[in-house]
């Protein structure tokens, strides 16, 4: 039986839309990154979806939320590999970049674009 391409199949459960959400939400904590900044960088959905978000509620989550979730989960973990203390990796995207032409890896994470997410993910794959 051949299978077409443009399927989409949607393997996607709420326990893994649940926990997508908490790395999320607890790397943002580590970050410390405000609320305001978090819906950004989900792609701004409403503060009700946000606050259901945050509180644990979701089903499913739309394919740019996760691609978005997956660049951020990236860049912790490119972060955590390339820094050998947790404070340090987590200040990074809190300081000036030259590779960036000094702007925060943060603010341009906040642009609101997803190219930017892969951006600074690119830069990290690319230090390992």
């Amino acid at each position: 039986m051949a299978y077409s391409t443009s399927t989409n199949i949607n393997l996607q459960t709420p326990e893994s839309a649940k926990t997508a959400l908490k790395v999320f939400f607890n790397i943002m904590d580590e970050w410390h990154i405000c609320d305001t900044d978090q819906i950004t960088l989900l792609g701004k959905p409403s503060q009700c979806v946000f606050d259901k978000w945050k509180s644990g509620e979701a089903n499913t989550l739309d394919t740019a939320t996760l691609e978005r979730i997956s660049y951020v989960i990236g860049i912790y973990k490119n972060l955590r590999l390339l820094f050998s203390e947790k404070e340090q990796a987590n200040a990074w995207v809190h300081k000036p970049n030259e590779a960036f032409e000094g702007t925060l890896a943060l603010d341009l994470m906040l642009s609101g674009n997803t190219s930017q997410l892969q951006a600074v993910r690119q830069y990290l794959d690319e230090q390992l």
